[in-house]
């Protein structure tokens, strides 16, 4: 017959009171146990998709939809460089493949075609950390005149790992709207996200929710009136911010750009203060209207708004003429890459700017 001594026989009481205060919440519902004092355990046990049932969901990039995309759009950013003064003269200029080419008609201009495509490259960096950095597309200035534009091996994979971590980011938001516990939002490969919410009974409505395409649209900000004002402008809307408690802002209904007029965005450090920034390029037709709505609102805040909810509303500094820029501010690492472009077809959409209120 075992026997224990007094000490032993109360340490495993102990051990078994205390399991079985930790166990206790599972026998009631969550409304129950949030009402129970503070003292008292209310973790409970989160049950898989096993135990409970729930919805399971697999997305995948749509790497070819994607790069055909971002191939037109390098299609007009070649256009513009070759008729800045002086102008080259080319032919062909169109998408071939994974790529894009042209032929050059004078020779004499193919170190000055070189310098003005060398930028387009897009050099990127392969964390925000500052890793290797890569360059999204490789150039080919060949001696017949032949010139050509193609993703890089390299560039293609740290573009789909860019998306699918802007999809995770977004996915995991809007499934906080649902109130399921704890929902699951992974990597699976290089390029698909596996999405599980267990106890959820309606997967129709995750589905419609999570894949429903982002609505990224760029507001100027209406400062000349409260957002709690009974009254306000003709054509301006109330929109809250991400933050908590949430932000009101007040703006022109009407967007000046959308999610289409970005062909690039990523994290990036600035030269001088090293701190994290988000370095964005426009369209030629998103850049024309910047560049003239910029030059027209400096010292504007103009908002950044992504499916109703205001991600970041910077103060326009100075006039954006060339397409390009930086939005800056007090951002960690984690925001400065929060994504700013739209995902391809059958995959999630991809998140926005960060939050905060920094600047262009």
């Amino acid at each position: 017959m075992l026997h224990f001594t007094r000490w032993k026989m109360i340490a495993i009481l102990a051990v078994v009171v205390v399991g079985l205060l930790a166990a206790l919440p599972n026998l009631f519902s969550k409304e129950t146990v949030q009402s129970w004092p503070s003292w008292v355990p209310k973790r409970q046990m989160v049950l898989g998709l096993d135990l409970q049932g729930g919805a399971y969901l697999l997305y995948e990039v749509d790497r070819q939809d994607y790069v055909q995309k971002r191939l037109r759009s390098l299609v007009g950013d070649i256009r513009k460089a070759m008729l800045q003064e002086p102008r080259i003269g080319y032919s062909g200029l169109g998408v071939q493949g994974q790529g894009v080419q042209l032929r050059v008609r004078d020779l004499s201009q193919l170190d000055e075609v070189r310098k003005r495509l060398e930028p387009l490259r897009n050099q990127l960096s392969t964390s925000a950390l500052g890793g290797t950095a890569v360059n999204e597309f490789d150039l080919n200035v060949g001696s017949d005149g032949l010139v050509q534009m193609s993703y890089s091996e390299a560039g293609l994979e740290q573009r789909i790992r860019q998306i699918v971590d802007q999809s995770i980011e977004v996915i995991g938001r809007r499934i906080d709207q649902l109130g399921t516990v704890e929902p699951s939002i992974q990597r699976q490969g290089s390029d698909r996200i596996l999405v599980e919410a267990p106890g959820l009974d309606d997967p129709e409505r995750l589905k419609t929710l999570v894949g429903q395409t982002a609505q990224l649209t760029f507001h100027l900000v209406d400062t000349g009136v409260s957002p709690t004002a009974d009254t306000r402008k003709p054509g301006t809307i109330v929109l809250n911010s991400n933050d908590n408690p949430p932000v009101p802002y007040v703006l022109e209904e009407a967007p000046l750009l959308t999610g289409e007029d970005l062909t690039d965005a990523q994290a990036t450090f600035d030269q001088r203060t090293n701190e994290p920034v988000v370095s964005f390029r426009l369209s030629s037709s998103g850049a024309r209207v910047f560049g003239d709505v910029t030059a027209k609102n400096v010292n504007r805040p103009f908002a950044i708004v992504l499916d109703d909810k205001v991600i970041s509303a910077p103060v326009i500094r100075e006039p954006i003429l060339g397409g390009s820029g930086q939005i800056s501010g007090n951002f960690s690492i984690q925001s400065a890459t929060a994504p700013t472009r739209s995902a391809p077809a059958r995959s999630p959409p991809s998140s926005a700017p960060p939050r905060s209120a920094p600047s262009w």
